[in-house]
């Protein structure tokens, strides 16, 4: 059997299946559904075409991809903008039909492999802008109907490629679009609504057009080249590849050329959208443009601003004191050095009335600004086109002006819309910037004065004791044991001090820790604080507890813990200091008999810095003890009664191991 009687039972198949179709949609049960016509009369060009093609005669072709094209803009519903669309196709089948009577055949394939691409392509948009609840009734008339656009691309982008039709190829097609009948006989059956209003984004619409413009110069330029080396003779072959690289060129050119690509978009958007912005896209863009990590936001805020209306470059003027407005970033544009006035006519139109300038306008009409002219900067400047607010919360916090334009644009009230809502937008990530840098400074300060904080609240606990020393002096200065421990007081204060300096010029590195044993850290903090009224008392409960901690800190904060106890007792009264073992850790409690502290005190004041009831406390003290404790791994308690007293307890882990060796 040769591929001749094949193609012919195969094209036959597919008579029999679309004239069954046709008939049940025009004469049969669903001839009142929905687009029953508009079906019908698809099947029956199809029917016809495969009996053309099963006698071997393929001229209706044209007619039957047209039929299905057209179908699809109906189920769509396109409205006006389905008049676009069908001369689009009803051109490109004009040119298919034309094509077969004078051009070469590969011009015919390329033809009819654009109409397959256009095929898929509508479908997708047909099946993508359908709601999710609506596409169980359609899914199959997709299927179908992109099933015979796709076999048919798979067809003559083969033949393009080897320059002739597959026979086997174009013998099974018959069979495949009777297989695609079935389809979408179940899609009627099911009656679906057919959606309506097909919409097509501003990218795909420009990519699509891009594409198409491509092809078909591509295939004009292919076509003269071929004609070139037909009646070339000797210099054909080299007039055609001349020609050919000669065409690529200038179509790359105009393809990276941004005022043809802006051109594109403005022709695009005032002949097949009602709306000059695909808002969705465009916010998208603006906000993943501003959203970028980077040391450059405030030039990413002038072009993110510029694209919107196609602007090649612009200067960004913020305000840095309460009078004038600097230039402070550039696209493309050599910056200016003079400073702008907050008290200007440019100034107080923005920030009064918040419009977007349109400096032309300006010029030619001053009445419209109060009559006052622009400044001179502006005005003398050819090359500026508009000044755009960056209003935050009403006020003016700095403006962009914009270049000329690749190519004209029409400045309605859409335009400057969404200029005006990009302006604030843009105004709220360059103050969000400043705030997060000036945040950053003050953080610097903040810590450093932290740090001098705790030092300076050190050298009071520690002139504090020297100040005891030295009245004492005047009492027992004769005494030997006295002098001695005078010494020894002095020696310690001044290891202390030359801690508290070395903390201020090193940086935030934790402070090393040993194992300490605590019976000996208790004696010499409470000998230590042996001159002060009520003198602490010491209570070993438990011996060997060894903690990990940093000597120097543990003791300033043990320290803090029993002179704040002392400040907060009267003479007759006791302070007392415990150590006890509970479980895995050491408890060092700290009680005296003083005023005490109420509980909304201890919860809402007592750990916060610079919170004190003394009147020459700085607040600090028991906040640090705290957070060294959580540093090491322990906590701080606090019990406390007005007029009962308090009781701190400094709950540490043990160090098993150094208490183990």
């Amino acid at each position: 059997m040769t591929w001749q009687q094949v193609s012919a039972i195969s094209h036959g198949c597919a008579v029999l299946a679309y004239l069954i179709l046709a008939s049940l949609l025009l004469r049969g049960g669903w001839r009142k559904r929905r687009h029953a016509g508009a079906f019908g009369g698809a099947c029956l060009l199809t029917a016809a075409w495969a009996g053309a093609a099963a006698a071997g005669v393929n001229a209706l072709e044209a007619l039957r991809t047209a039929a299905w094209l057209v179908l699809l803009l109906v189920l769509a519903g396109a409205g006006w903008r389905q008049r676009a669309w069908l001369i689009a196709v009803a051109a490109l089948a004009a040119l298919e039909l034309a094509a077969g009577y004078g051009l070469h055949m590969l011009a015919v394939i390329a033809i009819r492999l654009g109409l397959a691409v256009l095929g898929m392509l509508l479908v997708e948009h047909l099946y993508r802008d359908t709601p999710d609840n609506a596409r169980w009734g359609i899914k199959f008339a997709c299927l179908g109907i992109g099933a015979l656009f796709a076999y048919d691309f798979y067809l003559y982008s083969e033949a393009l490629l080897f320059r002739r039709i597959n026979e086997d190829i174009w013998a099974a097609r018959g069979a495949v679009n009777a297989l695609s009948a079935p389809l979408l006989a179940v899609a009627i059956a099911r009656n679906p609504a057919w959606t309506a209003g097909l919409q097509l984004s501003r990218q795909i619409m420009f990519r699509s057009a891009a594409l198409l413009g491509s092809a078909l110069y591509l295939g004009a330029m292919a076509a003269s080249a071929w004609y070139l080396r037909f009646i070339g003779g000797v210099w054909g072959t080299l007039m055609q590849q001349a020609c050919l690289f000669g065409a690529g060129l200038l179509l790359a050119g105009v393809l990276f050329s941004g005022t043809m690509r802006a051109r594109l978009k403005v022709f695009i958007s005032k002949h097949f959208y009602q709306g000059h912005y695909d808002y969705r896209q465009e916010w998208q863009r603006f906000t993943r443009a501003l959203g970028e990590h980077g040391d450059v936001l405030p030039e990413r805020a002038i072009q993110a601003v510029a694209e919107l209306v196609e602007s090649p470059a612009g200067i960004l003027w913020l305000r840095r004191d309460e009078t004038h407005y600097q230039a402070v970033a550039r696209w493309n544009m050599p910056l200016p050095e003079n400073a702008e006035p907050a008290g200007g006519a440019l100034c107080g139109v923005l920030a009064s009335r918040g419009w977007v300038i349109d400096l032309q306008e300006w010029r030619e009409a001053p009445q419209r600004y109060g009559g006052l002219p622009p400044p001179a900067w502006l005005a003398g400047d050819e090359r500026m086109w508009l000044v755009v607010p960056l209003m935050l919360e009403r006020r003016l916090f700095g403006f962009v002006c914009l270049a000329q334009p690749r190519t004209r644009q029409l400045m309605n009230w859409e335009v400057r819309d969404v200029l005006k809502i990009a302006g604030s937008q843009a105004a709220s990530y360059l103050a969000h910037r400043e705030s997060a840098d000036n945040l950053a400074v003050a953080r610097q300060f903040e810590s450093f004065n932290r740090m001098s904080t705790f030092v300076v609240h050190d050298l009071k606990n520690l002139v504090s004791q020297l100040s005891l020393l030295l009245v004492n002096a005047e009492r027992h200065k004769n005494n030997p044991a006295f002098q001695e421990d005078m010494l020894e007081t002095l020696s310690h204060s001044l290891a202390k001090m030359k801690t508290l300096l070395l903390k201020l010029r090193r940086d935030d590195a934790p402070d090393p820790c040993a194992p300490l044993q605590l019976d000996s850290l208790l004696a010499q903090t409470v000998q230590a604080c042996a001159a002060l009224e009520p003198r602490p008392a010491l209570d070993l409960r438990a011996s060997g507890l060894m903690v990990l901690a940093n000597r120097q800190r543990l003791e300033r904060v043990i320290g803090h813990l029993i002179q704040n106890a002392v400040e907060a007792t009267p003479r007759h009264g006791s302070v007392a200091v415990r150590l006890l073992r509970n479980d895995a850790f050491a408890v060092i409690e700290l009680s005296d008999t003083g005023q005490g502290m109420s509980e909304e005190f201890i919860r809402e004041r007592l750990f916060r810095p610079f919170e004190s009831t003394k009147t020459a406390g700085m607040g600090i003290g028991v906040f640090e003890s705290r957070e060294y404790a959580k540093e090491i791994g322990g906590r701080l308690e606090v019990s406390s009664a007005p007029s009962l007293g308090t009781t701190f307890r400094l709950i540490l882990p043990l160090h098993a191991e150094a208490a183990a060796a």
